[in-house]
């Protein structure tokens, strides 16, 4: 055998060996793909983290964002495994449209709001509640985009019902998702926001700011839901995800962070 042919069957097997490692290793472990609404950040977070030592034959990778944009992604089979939305309508839509799975829609939780301002604010929220917009050192109001984000449209909602909508409408400043309004308050671009409660219960925000809860009376319940998409590459692990957030373990653990649940 030639020096040349002898480099080229070396090179060659050795990347044959390579091939088969990295298809073994893919079948090991399997990565799920999770599209998720931003108001889910921490909670999905420690589920999974949860779910993995359950289940450490799968993998998981979680983007986070707003449901309106992932929708709008999946309507056109973006690629992921599994959709958690802060709006029940955006899944069900997915099954009308034939693009996910039949028999796995599935409602997760039911999200509430806040007025939310950093610890060291002036605005005392606890006390005044949602008169506290009003305040004149209040110069910005931090809200997820009502365009695509739900939090945003229950935000804008709660407002009008509370009467302090048209005072207030010129200092809002829009994030892409809740969590990005967080960030908002968080940097002092603005002086208070209209959060998920979920966002300031999870150890980042709790440790660093104050929250008022806005009567859920005011803006219409927040079904959160999800679904499985039909171009799913492992549907079994999908499936393992959906029922354990569904699980008494998963319930308890998303009620901990100011979920309200299903049934409840």
């Amino acid at each position: 055998m030639s020096h040349t042919r002898s480099v080229g069957w070396i090179v060659g097997t050795a990347l044959a060996v390579l091939g088969v490692l990295y298809l073994s290793r893919s079948v090991a472990e399997p990565t799920l793909r999770v599209a998720a609404a931003a108001d889910l950040k921490f909670a999905l977070d420690e589920l999974i983290e949860v779910f993995q030592r359950q289940h450490p034959q799968v993998s998981v990778a979680v983007s986070y964002g707003s449901s309106g944009s992932f929708f709008a992604q999946l309507s056109q089979r973006a690629p992921f495994d599994i959709f958690f939305s802060a709006d029940m309508d955006y899944p069900r839509k997915l099954m009308e449209q034939g693009l996910a799975l039949p028999e796995t829609e599935f409602l997760y939780a039911i999200g509430r709001i806040v007025l939310w301002v950093v610890k060291d604010s002036s605005l005392s929220v606890e006390t005044l509640g949602v008169q506290a917009l009003l305040d004149p050192t209040v110069k910005k109001i931090a809200l997820a985009n009502p365009q695509h984000a739900p939090y945003g449209r229950a935000a804008e909602t709660a407002l009008k019902s509370l009467g302090v909508y048209n005072a207030v409408r010129e200092k809002f400043v829009f994030g892409e998702n809740v969590a990005q309004a967080a960030q908002f308050v968080q940097s002092g671009a603005a002086q208070v926001g209209v959060i998920a409660l979920s966002l300031a219960l999870a150890p980042p925000l709790r440790e660093h700011g104050r929250f008022w809860e806005l009567p859920p009376e005011s803006y219409p319940k927040m079904e959160q839901g999800g679904v499985i998409l039909r171009w799913a590459r492992d549907r079994a692990s999908a499936q393992l995800l959906r029922a354990f957030a569904l699980s008494t373990q998963g319930r308890a653990l998303l009620k901990s962070y100011g979920f309200f649940l299903p049934g409840e």
